[in-house]
């Protein structure tokens, strides 16, 4: 995984200019369903890997959904 590819498309679904791991994805402002739909379609189209609403709403951080979508990726 290309982890600048990664945040740069995280931060542009985030609506910020940047995101760091420790960063809790519940507290960005643009935090909601759609955004949650946006990054399910993420990790289907440019990671080759399904995720379930309740498996991101499990995930508090960047850091988790980035070891996540490395660890389930083919």
């Amino acid at each position: 995984m290309d982890n600048d590819r990664f945040y740069a498309a995280l931060a542009e679904i985030l609506e910020v200019e940047s995101v760091g791991d420790g960063d809790f994805l519940s507290r960005f402002d643009a935090w909601d369903s759609l955004t949650k739909l946006s990054i399910i379609a993420l990790a289907v189209s440019e990671y080759k890997t399904p995720l379930s609403a309740r498996e991101l709403d499990a995930m508090e951080t960047v850091g988790a959904l980035r070891a996540c979508l490395e660890k389930k990726s083919p």
